[in-house]
């Protein structure tokens, strides 16, 4: 597992803690790996979810560190969503 995936699930599980996050998201780290995220908070995994977002480390990290917006990231092509919209932006609100 890279230090980018493990990094990832540290920070992800700070911006969840106390969060209202109750579907399941996966981010799919090109090159690195990906991250689960649920009602229980984030883990290096690569399971089914309701939302995939695919994106590079650098795209990635940025968004984590809040230099990006996720919402504008997916509108320039450096974010790629598939699954439910929905609660893609509920996981852009709890990332904010």
């Amino acid at each position: 597992m890279s230090d980018i995936v493990n990094e990832a699930v540290v920070v992800l599980n700070e911006k969840l803690a106390g969060s209202d996050f109750d579907g399941t998201a996966k981010f799919d780290i090109e090159g690195e790996g990906t991250v689960m995220m649920d009602e229980n908070g984030a883990r290096a995994a690569d399971e089914e979810a309701d939302v995939t977002l695919t994106a590079d480390a650098e795209t990635f990290q940025s968004i984590l560190e809040g230099d990006t917006n996720p919402t504008s990231a997916f509108m320039t092509g450096k974010l790629k969503i598939d699954g439910d919209m929905g609660m893609a932006m509920k996981l852009a609100a709890v990332l904010g």
